[in-house]
């Protein structure tokens, strides 16, 4: 199946090459060229600095909406006065595109990285708050029971039985949110930034450079991959009783 992939993969990167070859729009250059302009761009500051801008967004901002949202539904999940309040609130405002939130969150915060953050967090945030609120939900009753009639208090059952039950939608929710925190990046970044891959992208567009439109969205690619490889290897270590079970 990797093979029949990556066999796949090349077939599309060649014929991307040669319609290049035989003529396409200048705004789109051939895979070879992307490389040698990125492989380019690696030998230059500019690029780490613009990435390094970008993920001091993103990440605090994934690991602020992340955690909050895991843990507030975790406590809706086993609490039934916290899912009365939380959840008609997170089930009503949970389809309200997160970025148009932003015009407002820096009339708050302000228009520096602070709104950014924080925007990106609340993107982050509805993802884990569901999955954990289900996972929590779905533990099953008899695992409980049998739990407290073995002299198990209620804070070892939830650490011990309701979050390992809930931890491969939590794991899930922590996917889907590392690549929200990119897309929403992103676009703080075109909006409102004067550095950042986002950023690098408007300026290159204003100024018809298409080669680091594209050395902008491999970085990006790179990166949001290399984040979803480490969440998987995290995943495999921390649920590896899982598959030991299966």
């Amino acid at each position: 199946m990797g093979l029949a992939k990556a066999g796949l993969l090349l077939l599309v990167l060649l014929v991307w090459q040669l319609l290049w070859l035989w003529g396409l729009p200048e705004y789109i250059l051939g895979p070879v060229e992307i490389l040698k302009h990125f492989g380019a761009a690696l030998g230059s500051q500019e690029l780490y600095e613009h990435i390094g801008a970008s993920l001091m967004r993103s990440l605090p901002g994934f690991a602020i909406g992340t955690l909050l949202g895991t843990a507030l539904g975790l406590a809706a999940g086993i609490s039934r006065s916290f899912d009365q309040m939380l959840s008609p609130v997170i089930f009503l405002t949970y389809p309200v595109p997160k970025i148009v939130m932003l015009p407002l969150f820096m009339l708050w915060f302000g228009i520096g990285d602070f709104s950014k953050v924080l925007i990106i967090a609340l993107a982050c945030f509805y993802p884990t708050f569901i999955n954990a609120y289900y996972g929590a939900k779905s533990t099953p009753t008899i695992l409980v029971w049998s739990g407290l009639n073995m002299g198990a208090g209620r804070w070892r059952i939830f650490l011990r039985v309701v979050v390992p039950g809930a931890l491969p939608l939590i794991f899930a929710a922590m996917r889907v949110s590392l690549a929200l925190s990119f897309i929403v990046m992103f676009a703080t970044e075109m909006i409102n930034a004067r550095s950042g891959l986002g950023h690098m992208i408007r300026v290159a567009e204003n100024s018809l450079r298409f080669d680091l439109m594209y050395v902008s969205l491999l970085s990006i690619a790179i990166l949001g991959y290399a984040g979803d490889r480490l969440l998987r290897l995290g995943r495999e270590r921390v649920l590896a009783w899982q598959e030991q079970s299966a």
